[in-house]
């Protein structure tokens, strides 16, 4: 059994609705006997092997992603089409039974994701082609989301970054229209913001294919933006296969488009 200053410790480190590691917890000072005493005392309950919950938590990704984002030693962040969708700025519904979740970070997730028993799923998408270190501690480019009260929020690309992000999945995973879509939609960017992305953006082809779509939709951050400061390379990029080549960013996109 655990004593009451411990079950207030373990209460204080892990609060309810947010999950854990036993290297995590192990790190914040709980030995191996007190997690076991607390697995058999029903405090803790396994998730999957060496992943915790306390008794009566109520699973949800927000939470998880949260927890990970806590227990995490390099950035995480929910980006691209996810984040999209947390600013209400997406329409699309995931297709199957799972909710499906994008994650970018530099490196891969922990393998317990996959694990544990939930609604949804998990899809790394790795960084380091994408955004310098930096960047992606830089809270500028982060937005929060409370999904639990006195809890630690859910950190989120914003729009800025999340759209170039998703532009990188282009068309293997993302289509051109459903890219156009979402492009139509972003009316309220900040200039300030996509200069310095697009400035920083390691991906030749997500800059070039943004300021395609940009033009087509003519919103009013257009006109401030620097395109001529950007590393957009040289020569032509295949993007769309079988398409036609845009003259003035060099890439070959849907012939109907």
């Amino acid at each position: 059994m655990l004593n009451t200053e411990a079950r207030q410790q373990l209460q204080k480190m892990l609060p309810l609705d947010m999950i854990a590691t036993k290297s995590w917890l192990k790190a914040q000072g709980f030995n191996r006997h007190f997690l076991d005493n607390a697995v058999r005392s029903q405090t803790l309950f396994p998730l999957a092997a060496g992943v915790y919950a306390r008794q009566g938590a109520r699973l949800s990704w927000k939470g998880i992603v949260a927890s990970l984002q806590r227990m995490s030693d390099a950035p995480v962040h929910v980006g691209g089409l996810s984040a999209l969708e947390e600013e209400g700025l997406s329409h699309y519904l995931s297709k199957g039974e799972k909710t499906r979740i994008h994650l970018y970070s530099a490196k891969m997730l922990p393998q317990w994701l996959d694990r544990i028993d939930t609604p949804t799923q998990f899809e790394w998408h790795g960084t380091r082609r994408l955004w310098p270190e930096t960047l992606m501690r830089d809270n500028k480019y982060l937005r929060q989301a409370t999904w639990q009260a006195s809890l630690p929020p859910l950190q989120y690309s914003c729009p800025e970054k999340a759209i170039l992000e998703l532009l990188a999945a282009v068309p293997n995973a993302i289509s051109f229209e459903h890219a156009d879509q979402l492009m139509q939609g972003l009316h309220n960017l900040s200039p300030r913001k996509l200069n310095n992305l697009l400035k920083t953006c390691s991906s030749i082809k997500v800059k070039r294919l943004f300021l395609w779509l940009a033009g087509r939709h003519q919103h009013s951050w257009l006109k401030h933006l620097t395109p001529e400061q950007c590393a957009l390379g040289s020569g032509k990029r295949l993007i769309a296969k079988g398409g036609k080549l845009d003259p003035t960013w060099q890439i070959t996109v849907p012939k109907e488009m």
